[in-house]
């Protein structure tokens, strides 16, 4: 892959092109990158008994919907946030994913699955207590977000 950055002092706006044979994962991967990057997303701000919290996103295991608020679970702490979980899944980075209703997941803090045949699939983490379940719905999702973090590891 090449990458080429030429400075022009008449553009107005920045303006990236990409050019590419084919539109494969690693060209996709960039430009989400970008697109996230560049987005005006606000800072996620963390509450928890009248204070305000900032860390970065690697520490939070899981957002989960409950009793009308959203909740950012970090390995020993729940905190607040004044986000929807669809606002989240439209600014939070690749390695969250939504794994039912209620829960989107870091799927970075992964430790171990228990697949369910007939009931939701458990989710722990490593040094933590807690535990969050996949939907069937979204077990399959899941696999692949997993599969493809495996394949870009390589």
């Amino acid at each position: 892959m090449k990458l080429t950055i030429e400075l022009d002092d008449n553009l107005n706006n920045d303006e990236i092109i990409i050019k590419c044979n084919r539109l494969n994962s690693n060209v996709m991967d960039i430009e989400d990158y970008i697109k996230k990057t560049n987005s005006k997303s606000e800072q996620i701000i963390f509450y928890k008994d009248e204070k305000e919290y900032f860390f970065p996103l690697n520490q939070v295991l899981f957002f989960e919907a409950f009793d009308k608020y959203i909740h950012a679970h970090s390995i020993n702490e729940v905190y607040q946030i004044k986000f929807k979980l669809y606002e989240l899944e439209k600014i939070l980075p690749k390695n969250f994913t939504r794994i039912s209703k209620s829960t989107i997941l870091n799927t970075n803090h992964i430790y171990s699955i228990t697949h369910g045949i007939t009931s939701p699939s458990t989710i722990e983490f490593e040094k933590s207590h807690k535990k969050v379940y996949v939907s069937r719905f979204y077990y399959k999702e899941l696999k692949e977000k997993l599969k493809e973090r495996k394949n870009y590891e390589k």
